[in-house]
């Protein structure tokens, strides 16, 4: 693999490892807005009656609320995956250019030491 190819792959590799990581963090930080504001009751006239729990505390919102966290999260762990097959496949190719160096300079050791 040529080495432009090798590094727009490192490109975006760690550009959607970042992403993901960016996405499950702001996804972290809603649900702890969550904890703090919403009600720990159902509350059916403001139609707060989907429950999640947060960190053991059980917390009741809007489908709507609950559809856009599951959303956030998910495609947070969709594109971090995504990161980490590309970043997978990114050392696979590295490692792969790096094995004929390795076999020369072995060569070449054997050959100094006859």
């Amino acid at each position: 693999m040529k080495a432009a190819k090798l590094s727009t792959l490192k490109f975006f590799a760690l550009l959607f490892l970042l992403f993901g990581l960016a996405g499950l963090i702001a996804s972290a930080t809603i649900s702890t807005h969550y904890l703090d504001v919403m009600p720990r009751v159902p509350t059916p006239g403001e139609l707060r009656v989907v429950p999640r729990n947060i960190h053991g505390v059980t917390v009741y919102q809007t489908p709507k609320e609950d559809q856009f966290l599951n959303g956030w999260e998910y495609s947070s762990v969709g594109v971090f995956l995504v990161g980490l097959v590309l970043s997978a496949v990114y050392l696979e190719k590295w490692g792969s250019m790096q094995v004929p160096a390795g076999e020369e300079e072995d060569a070449e050791l054997a050959e100094d030491l006859r």
